[in-house]
């Protein structure tokens, strides 16, 4: 019978115990990444779910669906007035692309979903303002500071970056803006539910915010396709909150917001009946 050379295993396990001692990182094998999809629908008024399906507990970037808590705080603020006031210029240093290189009011920021009007809101805030707006609304994590050393939270915690939220706290979120319950004017509620663009979907008028962005996945630098849509819908008097999230395993050229959007539209009418 061959006699099995234990040396290189009893090497390995001394050097591996070293590291240890010593405080050396030791990498773990990461879990294999999985696509993630949710779509959640309450009633406004109960909070009764009337469909779930997917992962709806787990959080994400909002990405630009945070142009809706974001339209509150800047009409509670005064910096937003009307549906057509302010409208801003564009300005080279803003650095968009160039689809967004054009005079912007709040109307034309939710329907295009302009980034560089949404920092420009914060900008006007502050950090100490806009954070508590955000904690006060307990909008997900609430955590507005941005990436690790590059002080970006007032301009890019909610793209990728340290803001995070679940489909389940979307919808709930949702549910307290209908209600009127979110601690800002009757003024900042009428107005966001009037800026929201609209939609229908067999016979529901909806109204919702696309989200779009990649996320990367730390030491492997996977990029994922990430789409929101979240909004609320009605018909006959009845009143519902949504979210619909896809989070694709590979990244994507193709913006999954309007995909998710397109498809949960479709979808609808026979969600909810």
């Amino acid at each position: 019978m061959r006699q099995i050379d234990r040396r290189p295993f009893v090497f390995a396990l001394v050097l591996y115990l070293l590291a240890w001692m010593l405080g050396f990182p030791i990498r773990a094998q990461s879990a294999p990444l999985k696509d993630v999809e949710c779509t959640l629908i309450l009633d406004a008024a109960s909070g009764e779910t009337l469909y779930r399906d997917g992962v709806c507990d787990q959080r994400f970037s909002p990405a630009s669906t945070f142009k809706v808590p974001l339209s509150l705080i800047g009409y509670d603020a005064g910096i937003l007035s009307d549906e057509h006031t302010p409208a801003w210029d564009y300005k080279p240093e803003f650095k968009a692309v160039k689809r967004d290189q054009k005079t912007v009011d709040p109307t034309i920021w939710e329907r295009d979903s302009v980034l560089w009007f949404s920092r420009e809101i914060t900008r006007r805030l502050g950090s100490e303002r806009f954070a508590g707006y955000v904690s006060k609304f307990d909008y997900g994590n609430a955590d507005v500071s941005g990436n690790t050393g590059k002080d970006d939270g007032l301009t890019r915690s909610w793209v990728n970056s340290s803001l995070k939220i679940s489909p389940v706290e979307q919808v709930n979120f949702l549910r307290r803006l209908l209600a009127g319950k979110l601690p800002v004017s009757d003024k900042a509620h009428a107005m966001t539910e009037a800026i929201l663009p609209s939609f229908q979907a067999g016979g529901w008028t909806v109204q919702g915010k696309t989200g779009t962005t990649r996320l990367g996945n730390g030491a492997d630098k996977v990029n994922r396709s990430l789409g929101w849509f979240v909004g609320w819908a009605q018909r006959d008097g009845r009143k519902i909150v949504f979210a619909r999230l896809v989070v694709d395993t590979k990244r994507s050229d193709t913006p999954k917001g309007p995909k998710a959007r397109t498809m949960f539209l479709k979808d609808l009418p026979n969600l909810v009946r």
